[in-house]
């Protein structure tokens, strides 16, 4: 292990969520081992990452505390959009795997939104949204334009809030085929994988916009994230379309959910650069502090779909063996260390540095692929009665002297 990214004693304990008393307990019942040298004790990254996986799977037998009043806060909420059964995603009916081979992102969205075809915004509105865009400074990331460029495209909508459902999918078309081109620096129009592919990479590959195409429908909709509950209840409070969009973004620019892909993309191309997969895969673990970037998915037995079909769409695809013998390399050195199965995350830090974007551009792939979703959530809460996600705090603290 000494030839390896190796986690301190507070490294370790705070990934285990856990005392370092709990910690050294573990050492000296044999659950996990660590090197001792002048500076102090030091742990094996993937080796507290197994450990931390087995102690999710073992069951508490203490009973749990009800310290939350019935119904509040609303834990489940019904959807027909997104489902999950025998570790296959649908959307509605269709499966998500198919519908990502077989139609486009525009067609999918048109038939969730019940619309005859997406909407673009005039080449005014772009140009605002992109003169608004390049305001920011060098070091504001592509998720920071995004947001700027649905602001601006809201400024420039006189009819963004008028409460009827019908201006959701409107907007919805405004953004997913506006955002892309102001990135671009053209028209709205074009395919949206397209345009987005000539924003995020100067690559021309024949195949770039097809393999991102199906990514965009891969990653519409999957259970409630955070993202989307965040969308959700500001639907309850009847929120114009660009602040459903807002809020969810707020929530989707987290290393725990829309961001997890760039910590994923580095640790490839280190692996793809000629750095041995134990030491990449450690390193990552150390400097994230949140486990093995681009593995893991609870809602799956096994490998998270999406990641499945992303990486099959790959290894179709020409000129991405490097790539993709880094992933294996990676997914076979948690297998055996951690039991850990790929996930999106993954599958998306491939297809950035396989298309040569910016270690961000998964996240922005994920996003702009999202908004489909947090539109077809709101059309779905807009159905409900208003403002029913407002929860009731309980207060825990001090009693009044």
């Amino acid at each position: 292990m000494s030839d390896l990214p190796r986690l301190s004693a507070a490294e370790a304990a705070a990934r285990l969520g856990v005392k370092p008393e709990s910690l050294y307990a573990y050492v000296s019942r044999g659950l996990l081992s660590r090197e001792r040298d002048a500076a102090g004790s030091w742990f094996d990254p993937l080796e507290v990452e197994a450990f931390a996986r087995r102690r999710r799977r073992t069951p508490s037998t203490a009973p749990r505390a009800t310290t939350t009043a019935p119904g509040t806060p609303l834990m489940v909420l019904e959807t027909s959009l997104a489902h999950i059964d025998d570790d296959e995603l649908f959307y509605r009916e269709r499966a998500a795997a198919e519908l990502a081979r077989t139609e486009s992102f525009e067609a999918v969205l048109a038939w969730l939104w019940g619309a005859d075809a997406l909407r673009v915004p005039m080449p005014d509105d772009v140009s605002l949204a992109r003169r608004a865009m390049a305001a920011l400074p060098d070091g504001a990331t592509t998720l920071d334009r995004l947001l700027v460029g649905v602001t601006a495209f809201a400024a420039a909508d006189p009819l963004r809030h008028d409460p009827a459902p019908e201006h959701l999918a409107r907007i919805g078309s405004r953004l997913v085929t506006g955002l892309p081109a102001a990135l671009a620096g053209e028209d709205a129009g074009g395919a949206v994988a397209s345009t987005l592919w000539r924003a995020l990479t100067p690559s021309e590959h024949h195949d770039g916009p097809h393999v991102l195409d199906a990514a965009l429908v891969l990653v519409i909709d999957h259970d409630l994230a955070v993202s989307t509950l965040a969308a959700r209840v500001a639907a309850s409070a009847r929120a114009s379309g660009y602040a459903v969009v807002t809020a969810a973004l707020g929530a989707f620019d987290a290393p725990l959910h829309g961001t997890a892909s760039r910590p994923a993309a580095r640790m490839l191309r280190a692996v793809r650069d000629g750095e041995p997969a134990g030491a990449a895969i450690a390193r990552a673990v150390r400097d994230g502090g949140r486990g093995i970037p681009g593995f893991g998915q609870p809602l799956y037995a096994g490998a998270d779909m999406r990641a499945t079909v992303l990486l099959d769409l790959l290894r179709e695809t020409p000129g991405t063996g490097d790539v993709l013998a880094a992933v294996d390399t990676v997914c076979a050195e948690v297998a055996r260390r951690a039991g850990a199965a790929p996930n999106l995350d993954l599958a998306l830090g491939a297809l950035t540095l396989w298309a040569r974007m910016p270690d961000d551009a998964g996240a922005v792939v994920f996003a702009m692929g999202r908004i489909g979703g947090w539109i077809s959530h709101a059309l779905e809460e807009y159905d409900e009665r208003p403002m029913r996600l407002r929860p009731r705090g309980r207060y825990v603290g001090p009693a009044p002297e």
